[in-house]
């Protein structure tokens, strides 16, 4: 299983237009792509233009290949790239160890 971690800042503002447009990615795009297993976000506290998104894929390939070579990647962007103020910051992880 690979973790997909993205940072993303989106103009000031904006969170309630964003908050819309990255579920509707999540559920109509990113929740269909090959090798998908979850998503989760988080919004920022004391930077509220700051979100994190965490995607679970099965194989790394799954994310760098067979979604970011697709045209839903280009869905994807469509839908929540015109809010990003930046462009996100993107690593993968694997785990190490967890609580129970």
């Amino acid at each position: 299983m690979i973790l997909e971690l993205v940072d993303i800042r989106i103009h000031p503002g904006k969170q309630i237009e964003f908050d819309a447009a990255i579920q509707q990615g999540l559920n109509e795009v990113i929740a269909h792509a090959k090798g998908f297993r979850g998503y989760k976000v988080n919004k920022g506290v004391e930077s509220p233009e700051r979100y994190l998104l965490t995607i679970f894929w099965e194989t790394l390939e799954n994310h760098t290949v067979d979604f970011r070579q697709s045209d839903a990647f280009q869905q994807w962007r469509s839908i929540v790239g015109p809010h990003f103020a930046v462009p996100p910051s993107v690593e993968h992880f694997t785990l190490l160890a967890k609580s129970e």
